[in-house]
């Protein structure tokens, strides 16, 4: 079955950086665009990027310059860098793809 497993999250303060990680199993990795969003308290959502099995990648635009997506095909693993993170940007970040979502990782950004 489809596993996708985000991890990563942490508390950060304002300015700084994290670099998550989705490690996908029970599919074909290499042949699937995968993606990245987040939630919010309430149930909000918001597609942040997506990422194509060639690595071209589009973004939510006011993601983009912050987030950069990327993936390695041989580890099954998609990751989101992301940088200069505001408290706006706190919420439940998880990964995607067309047949799955998977469990999220917590993105708290506060001083």
């Amino acid at each position: 079955d489809v596993q996708l497993q985000a991890s990563g999250g942490g508390l950060v303060q304002p300015g700084g950086s994290l670099r998550l990680s989705c490690a996908a199993s029970g599919f074909a990795f290499e042949m699937y665009p995968m993606s990245w969003f987040r939630e919010f308290p309430g149930n909000e959502r918001d597609w942040i990027s997506t990422i194509n099995p060639d690595s071209s990648a589009i973004y939510e635009e006011a993601m983009k310059g912050r987030f950069t997506i990327s993936r390695d095909n041989a580890k099954s693993t998609v990751y989101l860098e992301m940088n200069n993170l505001e408290p706006e940007d706190t919420a439940v970040y998880y990964c995607a793809m067309s047949l799955a979502r998977g469990q999220g990782t917590q993105v708290t950004v506060s001083s």
